[in-house]
């Protein structure tokens, strides 16, 4: 396993909650990333994030350790959620607030 790799599995199981996305929650630089950063905003649920055009070897290695094509990827208790479209749609359904709630 390489070093990129091997850094991304563990922020990935450090962390609870973990968004990969363009930009910062506060500064988003795509729709999507803003949007998924909006939601998760709209819950009181402290999450991490790390900025894959910060770090373009994590933008280029985490859609095959995901099998995500796209980003942003949300993380929850180290498995993968989705990107923005299920993340909105389990936002809509309250079932979100379930996986964001253990």
């Amino acid at each position: 396993m390489d070093k990129v790799t091997k850094e991304i599995k563990e922020q990935i199981s450090s962390n609870k909650v973990l968004l990969f996305m363009k930009g910062s929650p506060y500064q988003p630089q795509c729709g999507f990333s803003a949007k998924v950063a909006q939601i998760m905003f709209s819950y009181d649920v402290e999450f991490s994030y790390i900025d894959v055009l910060e770090f373009p070897e994590v933008r280029s290695t985490l859609p095959s350790i995901s099998d995500w094509p796209t980003f942003p990827q949300l993380f929850v208790d180290g498995e993968l959620v989705g990107g923005c479209d299920i993340v909105t749609e389990l936002d809509q359904n309250g079932e979100l607030k379930n996986l964001l709630a253990n």
